[in-house]
């Protein structure tokens, strides 16, 4: 399989296995009501045995590290993947997608404010649009609730986090996103062992009579979030960020149609309208920022030229 045709079956799996994922959750909560944080901890753990049976077919090493270090970066991760779950069981497939969307501009303010990084004037002014229609997509919603709202404000915040001390961790602590959730869905699936007694009713879920289709389709999402995160993994490892931006975008389309489908979720024109300001901006975000990456490489190259003359 030439090195074209396996990228391609990549991103169309991965495409495939994000759209299933959350239409799947969303069944789960919507037909049978499973816990929240216990379907994520059931994730975490095949995620995790899924992570030990690659390791065996030398598909990633295991880098040692100190448990310590990857603590805190297991508690966001455990955060924004429980949250992003809430959001999703309390706000319709197109209003939690949106809502996603939110990430972007919440990670541009926190590296501004607390790591003083620099962006354009024109990559600021895409994050008007993606606001703007997110905003008008929640407020016209017919579905709308205080507590979806506030689990996806919440997820939003704790994910933006989260990506911003994943891409500092990776790069203090040299290892590939594989490695790093290697140890972080273990370390997440203890903490909400230990915290799932105290907010889901365990009991009821022991208790339940489990029928075979409710037992296959618990199942069915923990393999399937597996093949979402490995699938991410060698996408973003083999293609250019652009690449996987505009997978990201195809996804976020096929979702809304398949959550209008699936689950009879109407779409009303107001909604319409800010998920397209939304999807405008941030697209026009990622060809910005593809313009500036590549400034940022042809300058570097420039530097090393410069460098390599005054040395001869």
């Amino acid at each position: 399989m030439t090195i074209k045709i396996k990228t391609t079956f990549y991103l169309v799996l991965n495409v495939i296995f994000s759209i299933i994922i959350v239409l799947l959750n969303k069944w789960l909560y919507f037909h049978i009501n499973f816990p929240n944080m216990t379907l994520s901890m059931v994730h975490f753990i095949v995620t995790f045995i899924g992570l030990m049976i690659c390791e065996k077919f030398d598909v990633f090493s295991i880098k040692d590290v100190a448990i310590k270090e990857m603590l805190w970066t297991a508690m966001t991760f455990c955060g924004f993947v429980v949250l992003t779950n809430l959001s999703l069981a309390h706000n319709t497939v197109g209003t939690y997608q949106v809502a996603k969307m939110l990430t972007t501009p919440c990670v541009i303010m926190i590296q501004m404010i607390f790591y003083k990084k620099y962006f354009s004037i024109a990559v600021k002014l895409t994050l008007i649009p993606i606001i703007l229609g997110v905003i008008i997509n929640f407020y016209y919603d017919i579905q709308f609730n205080v507590a979806g709202t506030v689990y996806a404000i919440l997820g939003v915040l704790v994910t933006s986090l989260y990506q911003v001390w994943i891409n500092s961790k990776q790069k203090e602590l040299q290892m590939d996103p594989m490695q790093l959730l290697y140890y972080q869905a273990p370390l997440s699936a203890g903490l909400l062992f230990i915290i799932v007694p105290f907010f889901e009713p365990v009991g009821n879920i022991i208790a339940r009579e489990w029928s075979s289709t409710d037992i296959i389709m618990v199942l069915f999402s923990s393999i399937v979030a597996f093949f979402v995160n490995l699938t991410s993994y060698w996408i973003i490892g083999k293609t250019s960020p652009l690449t996987y931006n505009m997978v990201g975008h195809c996804k976020f389309c096929l979702l809304l149609v398949g959550g209008s489908i699936i689950f009879h979720e109407s779409l009303a024109l107001n909604q319409a309208i800010g998920i397209t300001l939304t999807l405008g901006g941030i697209i026009s975000y990622a060809h910005l920022k593809m313009k500036d990456n590549r400034s940022d490489i042809l300058i570097s190259k420039i530097e090393e030229c410069k460098s390599l003359v005054h040395k001869i």
